[in-house]
């Protein structure tokens, strides 16, 4: 027996920080692109059943967008002999139980709160599925309190869309300790869209987003294959078949020669990426690099220049057909000398020296603490501003301030070191 777990696909979601060149992609390279995916493979690996872990859309406003392309894989699944189960999270709390009641083959686990089981067959393989469905969009106790598990045939799995390890969440608190204690062979959660290190014999923990949907959701992504076998799991496998890939990527630039040199770095080090996601069955269509150029080098400032100047906003390194963009680069370089040298100078770079090693500080230090508010009082004027305030924040937080302060003085003891290199 196959099946295939997904979990949060959240429907009518598009990728955010798209360049201009993607924008019309959008759909494509979200939800809806790995949605389309799932479905294909799913058909062309003949798996029995599709589990779907709650939030399966984004919300009540894209329900007829949702309908649309959940019915289209739905008819499609269930047209090859495929089952289609899920429960109702906290994102779809509304919209999916209406959509569950339109689509003809799929089946709601847990509707209302009220725990369900569901028993999967192929063959002489049984695998059966203990589901629960938000009831409304805030729930403050856990699913489990006071409920009794009886077991079904072959293994035992629990389908819930819930918050581990949060006791004042209001999206269905769990603790690993009742997940731990129930009597079911394993956990496949929504909610949290990291996804937990699984394999079939540790299957307890979160699938992870289908797809990453923004710069926060880095790494592996996909569903997950899981494999029944004379009557126990003998194997669990993620598809990586995410269309989009967020991806971290750190450039060593010591011992740099030239600021070419640093260019060749940067696109090798993009095609050693590359050579890994085209050996996949399924390699995405994009993916979104966030760099960082670290080490210790004399030259940052002109590589600084040279990259800006080449508008790397579009690489296309790779020699297959994905596109690659950067996300973001961000400099994190050093001086040759080390901070810890410059620091004992009396002159402006070791001043600027002994801040930097400041902001390395643990975060609840007096003077790290009050470098952080200085700055925060510097930027007050323009996060105030009138145009800032439809995005409903507070500012920027500590870590953001710190990580701008960073960049912005090591770019100025730089400056200052070559400075005095040349009055040399």
């Amino acid at each position: 027996m196959q099946i295939l777990a997904v979990g949060d696909l959240h429907l009518g979601a598009a990728p955010s920080r798209l360049p201009d060149e993607l924008t019309g992609r959008a759909s494509d390279l979200g939800a809806t692109g790995v949605w389309h995916r799932i479905v294909e493979q799913a058909i062309t690996s003949e798996v029995d059943a599709v589990v779907l872990a709650g939030d399966v859309v984004e919300d009540e406003d894209d329900f007829f967008e949702a309908y649309r392309e959940l019915s289209r894989g739905v008819e499609r699944l269930t047209g090859a002999g495929i089952r289609v189960l899920g429960i109702v999270g906290n994102h779809d709390v509304r919209v999916l139980p209406r959509l569950a009641d339109q689509i003809q083959g799929f089946e709601l686990l847990g509707r209302g709160g009220q725990w369900q089981t569901a028993e999967l067959a192929a063959g002489s393989e049984r695998l059966t599925l203990h589901g629960w469905s938000f009831p409304q969009r805030q729930v403050t106790a856990s699913p489990l309190q006071g409920h009794e598990f009886t077991p079904g045939p072959g293994p035992n799995l629990g389908l819930l869309h819930a918050d581990r390890d949060q006791p004042a969440s209001v999206y269905a608190p769990v603790s690993s300790a009742e997940l731990d204690a129930a009597p079911l062979d394993g956990w496949m959660l929504g909610h949290i869209h990291k996804p937990d290190a699984l394999s079939a014999s540790h299957l307890n923990g979160y699938l992870g987003s289908a797809t990453g949907l923004d710069p926060g959701e880095s790494g592996p992504r996909g569903p997950w294959l899981l494999r029944v076998e004379g009557g126990a799991i003998r194997s669990l496998e993620q598809w990586l078949i995410a269309p989009l890939q967020w991806e971290r990527l750190t450039v060593d630039l010591t011992a740099l020669a030239s600021t070419e040199e640093a260019r060749e770095r940067l696109i090798g080090a993009v095609n050693e990426r590359d050579a890994a996601f085209t050996q996949r069955g399924l390699p995405p269509e994009a993916v979104a690099l966030r760099i960082t150029l670290a080490g210790r080098t004399a030259l940052a400032g002109d590589v600084r220049r040279l990259l800006e100047r080449e508008n790397l906003d579009t690489i296309h390194a790779g020699q297959g057909n994905i596109h690659y963009f950067v996300e973001h680069l961000a400099y994190a370089t050093e001086p040759e000398l080390s901070i810890e040298v410059l620091a004992q100078r009396s002159d402006p770079a070791g001043l600027m020296a002994h801040r930097l090693q400041v902001l390395a500080r643990p975060s609840e230090d007096p003077e790290r603490r009050s470098l952080i508010n200085r700055a925060r009082e510097q930027m007050k004027p323009r996060i105030d501003r009138s145009w800032w305030q439809p995005l409903g924040t507070d500012g920027p937080d500590d870590a953001m301030i710190a990580d701008w302060l960073h960049q912005a003085g090591t770019r100025a003891l730089e400056q200052m070191l070559a400075q005095g290199a040349e009055e040399q």
